[in-house]
C-alpha cells in the first residue's frame, strides 16, 4: 500500500455519491479524505479487522469482496467497481470490517473522515440518502444470493450472475455476440454462486452454443433469449 495524501477535487467526483456535489462542499471535503494505491492481490482490509471511521470508496481498479465460512471455504460477494462504496460498517456499523477485501487489479481507495462526511450530510442531505440507496441494493443483492444458493439450480445460479454483470457493468458487440464488459474466471464464479471449480467448468459446456468462456474470463453470450430460457426449463 502507498499512501498519496489528501486525495484531488476530481478524486472525489469519481466517487458515485459525490459526483455533483457543490464544489465548496467538495474542497471542504479535500483535508479529510485520503487516497491509497494498492497493488494486485493486496488486502485492503482482512475480515474481522477494526477499521478506521471512513466513508471508504474505489477511484480507480477493481476489489474482490469475499467472505470465509468456519469450514474454511470462500465466497466471493460481489466485485466493487470505480464509483462504488465499501466497508459500510465503518460508518454506519460496529466498526469491524465484514469481509475481506481483495484488489484484482492495482486500485486507488479514497477515505473521507466520518465527522467530515456527516458535516458534509447536514448542508447536503441528499448524501445520506445516496448512501442508503447502495446500501439497500447490497442487501437486495444479498438476499437474493441467499435464495439462490438455497432454492435455485446451480446452472440457473450462474445465468443470474452473467445477467447481474451485464445489467451492473454493461457489455459490447464483437463478432461472436455480446461480450461482458467485465472478466469473470471460474474461479471467482464458482466462488460467487457456491460450486466447485469443476461444475463451473461443466455447467459452461451446458451452454455450449449460449455461451462462449475465453481463457482469462472473457465471457460472450451469443443468444441472450436462449439464455434466458435456462431459468425455466
Amino acid at each position: 500500500m502507498i499512501v498519496k495524501g489528501c486525495s484531488s477535487l476530481d478524486q472525489l467526483q469519481q466517487i458515485s455519491i459525490l459526483h455533483d456535489l457543490a464544489t465548496t462542499e467538495l474542497k471542504n471535503l479535500v483535508p479529510y479524505s485520503y487516497v491509497r494505491e494498492y497493488q494486485p492481490d493486496e488486502i485492503v482490509m482482512q475480515e474481522g479487522d477494526r477499521l478506521p471511521l471512513q466513508l471508504h470508496g474505489l477511484i480507480t481498479g477493481r476489489l474482490e469482496i469475499k467472505k470465509t465460512a468456519a469450514s474454511g471455504k470462500e465466497t466471493v460477494v460481489r466485485l466493487i467497481p470505480p464509483g462504488e462504496l465499501f466497508a459500510a460498517p465503518a460508518i454506519f456499523g460496529n466498526g469491524i470490517a465484514p469481509a475481506t477485501v481483495v484488489c484484482q487489479l492495482e486500485s486507488q481507495v479514497l477515505t473521507i473522515d466520518r465527522e467530515a462526511l456527516l458535516t458534509a450530510i447536514a448542508h447536503t442531505p441528499e448524501i445520506s440518502l445516496r448512501i442508503l440507496e447502495v446500501f439497500n441494493q447490497r442487501l437486495q443483492q444479498l438476499h437474493n444470493t441467499v435464495h439462490g444458493l438455497i432454492s435455485e439450480r446451480a446452472i440457473v445460479r450462474l445465468v443470474r450472475l452473467i445477467q447481474y454483470y451485464r445489467d451492473r457493468d454493461g457489455s459490447y458487440s464483437v463478432t461472436e455476440g455480446d461480450r461482458l464488459n467485465i472478466k469473470l474466471p471460474y474461479y471467482q464464479i464458482a466462488r460467487s454462486i457456491g460450486i466447485t471449480y469443476e461444475e463451473c467448468v461443466r455447467l459452461f459446456k451446458k451452454l455450449k452454443g449460449i455461451v462462449i468462456y475465453k481463457r482469462g474470463g472473457t465471457i460472450i453470450i451469443q443468444d441472450w433469449d436462449r439464455l434466458e430460457k435456462v431459468i425455466v426449463e
